[in-house]
């Protein structure tokens, strides 16, 4: 494909027409690599189709430099091959006796050549044969890479160039800029002599677009092409190597695809300027070796000195890598394409490579160069020789965390243990330094390095200090090894009654994290409820430590409902005023402050907080940012604005590496509290199936699984096995002492499917029970939605005095689906009165602001039941009866059902009979049907 060159043949072709009257041309094509010379003289022999002119090729080659005459043979040889072997003789014998000597089998020795060359008889003979055919008929005379050719072939060319006159001959030879062998006296004698010099363009943006057509068979998008464009700055070589890898990989050319472009780098294109490389100089092969080192961020004056190039050495150079087409400008060395770079290094040895960067290093130190500037040279070095490097390393490492790169300081750190000592307290300090970046984005290492370091400290506090760089969990407990190093440092600390100063606040930090460890055994929970108690009504606040501290006792009291909502509310909101919103929180125990707050109804505070944290945010694709998503998508779900939880959810989903266990429970957790809000199944079923046999790795895991479980189960008909894994949940979170519903809302899911499975006063005494605790906890959207469920099952008066009781109560509420709930249940309770109107209108228009679509078609009008009464379940079969229904449903035989629940045939024959005449059913094909529903709501 050659595009834009129409003006370079319309010269060849005029000079070619002009021959044929006796006026000769010399044209020289010259240019960078892969401006397209070769291409283009590839296409010239087209020129003389239809006419009586002859073609003569050769092609010089750097191999074939020893072989005199080479390519004067190869010119001649094309000449006497369609010529009869009879004349072909008269010619070698008759016309030019000497030209066997120049087209002898044999390759001629180097000094017979030399002295051949020289001869003015066998160069004028040579030029005498080229007339004589040229008498017949005009010849185009077709020299590829002129540069390489041997010199004896060179002295012929210039001895033609000067007697071109009359010959009725045009020569094109094409000449790489750049090359060394460019500069020959000879070449230059050719290249002098021209009649005139080309030197093709780079492809314009509408010509980029012709190619990539031809490569793809179908139209770029603009920024596709623009990127094309950009990447090669119109350079055929590189614009068709790195379009015939993306063709490879089954790209389109759509701008989707365009920074995939921009990072091409093509082995085959590699190749060939490292070919082109390896031809140039000693000076120009440093010089490009040492803009390689320094990349980017290469300092001319630098560049210089590592290349050990004077300033006449240096302009000279990079003049040179300029003419071959490597430079971004003529000014600047800085190469044009990231491949340049690549073949720069692969022509270099390991060892000539790590010695560049060190060198390089030392200059840059040498003249204060930024820390990280430094460090990114020793990053390519496998053991420096510089004293400083640990240092420096360190330095950058520190900076690189100030930004916001905790992975890249974490890098700089790895990379300065191979130049630190095996052991000490120096290398304890970096692996404390590493732990720090890497708690981060990789907890499992902040951890393994924390322990490397400890042995290594000499004092109980800094071994102390150093576990405190272990972010604590969140959920669940961290491994058995680390609670028993976090115990053996606080013994031999002390506790904070023994210490003071920076020990103490140590001590309270250690304590925190032992008593948070333990969040899922009861008696640790008693325990730091009653050590929250001690602490009196205005506990310390004023170090960050006691602050901590009483977070961790705050969550204990929270998730086992000891104390009131409003109590813990009051004292989490004043750690909130004295805790600075940074990004670090998330690196101590505040996480846990989000859950109290919830869960005590008390968001407003916490928003705010969190608000002015994200502003503060500067890291990207870590931990912390995970969690921090987690936070809000909590936050908003028990404001009840759930696309916005959703969102912020599977953001958290999509930060967690599948190796960060507690960090991926977490947003798991709280895409699972989304998913049973929305009663989105097929996201339920989601994270039921992402979850896997992880949901045993802690409680809260556990439950929420357990709850989407069983929500699946209920919208599926199977109300009897959801309601045994609500119970079983249920037992299992009552003897862990975590009782309060807010969190894991297993009683009302359980209540709802009593009723709708016939059992009222299991569905009643269950509601009582939410209520009680509700009352005792105080959270005005726990006592709300106890309110409702009661009012859902009871009738009449009664049951409509409750669920106005709710509607008031959670208008105290940050949950306006809660409220939603409340307002469309009384709405359909009422009937047709204006109350109802205004309560469903309402109702729908809250429902709607939070995105729960499945609560705004219950807000409808005609879709409410008779006023006065609870709503009958659909089929009031027994537990027994609708499990023995749900197995047929699914096509088991009688004696299969038996064997399952191990009773007789007889017995499931009788249930089976029962369940057809209350269900209205003739037989088993309308089980299925009869007994699924949607998913059981009290709204």
């Amino acid at each position: 494909m050659l595009f834009e060159r129409d003006a370079e043949l319309a010269l060849v072709g005029g000079a070619l027409r002009a021959a044929t009257a006796g006026e000769s041309a010399l044209i020289l094509l010259r240019g960078p690599l892969g401006i397209g010379r070769s291409a283009l003289l590839q296409r010239l022999p087209g020129l003389v189709t239809g006419s009586d002119a002859r073609v003569l090729r050769a092609n010089a080659a750097p191999m074939e430099q020893d072989f005199a005459f080479g390519v004067v043979r190869q010119l001649f040889d094309s000449l006497l091959a369609g010529t009869p072997e009879e004349a072909r003789e008269h010619w070698m014998t008759e016309r030019a006796g000497f030209a066997k000597l120049v087209f002898a089998d044999d390759a001629m020795p180097p000094a017979e050549a030399h002295d051949v060359a020289q001869s003015e008889a066998v160069l004028h003979g040579l030029c005498t044969l080229l007339a004589n055919v040229g008498e017949e008929t005009p010849l185009l005379l077709l020299v590829d890479d002129l540069q390489w050719a041997d010199v004896p072939s060179l002295r012929w060319f210039a001895y033609l160039a000067r007697r071109l006159q009359g010959l009725r001959v045009v020569v094109v030879c094409t000449l790489r800029d750049g090359d060394p062998r460019a500069q020959h006296a000879l070449v230059r004698e050719v290249a002098d002599a021209a009649t005139r010099v080309l030197t093709p363009a780079p492809l314009s943006v509408e010509a980029t677009k012709e190619v990539i057509l031809g490569h793809f068979g179908e139209a770029a998008d603009e920024e596709f092409a623009g990127a094309c464009h950009e990447s090669s700055t119109g350079n055929p070589l590189f614009l068709n190597s790195m379009l015939f890898s993306l063709v490879a990989t089954g790209c389109r050319p759509e701008a989707a695809q365009a920074q995939q472009l921009r990072t091409q780098r093509p082995s085959k294109l590699r190749e060939r300027v490292e070919s082109g490389l390896r031809n140039q100089p000693r000076p120009v092969r440093d010089l490009a070796a040492a803009i390689a080192t320094f990349g980017e961020q290469g300092d001319p004056e630098l560049i210089a000195r590592l290349a050990g190039l004077d300033a006449i050495g240096f302009a000279g150079a990079l003049r040179s890598l300029h003419q071959l087409g490597l430079l971004a400008t003529e000014q600047e060395p800085r190469f044009f394409h990231r491949v340049v770079q690549d073949a720069v290094e692969s022509s270099m040895t390991v060892v000539e490579r790590e010695r560049l960067h060190d060198s390089a290093a030392a200059l840059l130190y040498r003249f204060g160069a930024p820390a990280e500037q430094v460090a990114a040279q020793l990053m390519a070095v496998t053991v420096s020789r510089q004293p400083w490097s640990v240092v420096v390393l360190r330095a950058a490492a520190d900076t690189a965390l100030r930004r916001g790169a905790p992975d890249t300081a974490a890098r700089y750190l790895r990379r300065a243990l191979l130049d630190s000592s095996t052991e000490g307290e120096d290398r304890a300090r970096l692996l404390i330094d590493l732990a720090t970046a890497e708690r981060g984005f990789d907890p499992a290492a902040c951890e393994r390095h924390v322990s490397q370091a400890v042995p290594l400290l000499t004092t109980p506090r800094d071994r102390a200090a150093a576990v405190l760089r272990i972010a604590p969990t969140v959920l669940g407990a961290p491994p058995a090894s680390m609670i028993d190093l976090i115990g053996q440092v606080a013994t031999d600390l002390g506790s904070a009654d023994t210490v003071d100063g920076s020990a103490r606040e140590i001590a309270l930090r250690l304590e925190a994290r032992l008593r948070h460890a333990g969040h899922e055994d009861p008696a640790e929970l008693a325990s730091s409820s009653e050590r929250l108690r001690g602490l009196g009504d205005s506990p310390p606040m004023r170090s960050g430590a006691e602050r901590e501290l009483i977070v961790v006792l705050l969550h204990a009291a929270t998730i086992s409902a000891r104390r009131p909502a409003a109590e813990l509310a009051s004292l989490a909101n004043r750690i909130l005023e004295r805790e600075p919103a940074t990004p670090s929180h998330v690196h101590t125990a505040l996480p846990l402050l989000v859950l109290t707050l919830i869960a005590a109804d008390s968001v407003q505070g916490i928003s705010s907080w969190l608000s002015i944290e994200r502003q503060a945010r500067r890291q990207h694709v870590t931990v912390a940012d995970a969690l921090v998503h987690v936070e809000h998508s909590l936050v908003l779900t028990a404001r009840g604005r759930l696309p916005e939880a959703r969102d912020q959810a599977e953001r958290a989903m999509q930060l967690v590496d599948a190796d960060w266990h507690e960090v991926s429970a977490c947003a798991t957790v709280s895409l699972a509290a989304v998913a049973l809000e929305l009663r989105d199944i097929e996201l339920s079923k989601r994270i039921v199936s992402g979850v896997g046999r992880r949901r045993s790795e802690n409680l809260s895991l556990t439950a929420v699984s357990q709850i989407l479980e069983s929500a699946i189960d209920a919208h599926q008909g199977q109300w009897v096995s959801a309601l045994d894994g609500l119970l079983t949940v249920g037992r299992l979170l009552e003897a862990s002492g975590w009782r309060n519903s807010s969190l894991y809302p297993w009683r009302p899911w359980a209540i709802s499917l009593h009723q709708r499975l016939g059992d009222h006063a299991s569905a009643l005494a269950l509601a009582e029970e939410e209520h009680a605790w509700a009352e005792s906890w105080g959270a005005a959207s726990a006592v709300g939605r106890a309110l409702r469920l009661q009012g859902w099952l009871h009738g009449g008066e009664r049951g409509v005095e409750l669920l106005r009781d709710a509607v008031g109560t959670l208008r105290g509420s940050a949950n306006d689906l809660e409220l939603a709930r409340a307002l469309v249940l009384l709405g359909r309770r009422l009937g047709e009165s204006a109350e109802a109107a205004a309560a469903l209108r309402e109702g729908a228009e809250l429902a709607t602001a939070c995105g729960a679509s499945w609560l705004v078609e219950r807000a409808r009008p005609g879709t409410a039941g008779k006023p006065g009464t609870a709503p009958a379940p659909k089929a009031t079969l027994t537990r027994t009866e609708r499990r023995v229904a749900e197995l047929a449903g699914t096509g088991l035989t009688n004696a299969e059902i038996a064997d399952r629940l191990g009773v007789s045939s007889r017995a499931v024959e009788k249930h089976l009979t029962n369940s057809y005449r209350k269900l209205g059913v003739a037989g088993r094909a309308g089980l299925a049907g009869a007994i699924s529903a949607d998913v059981p709501d009290a709204s």
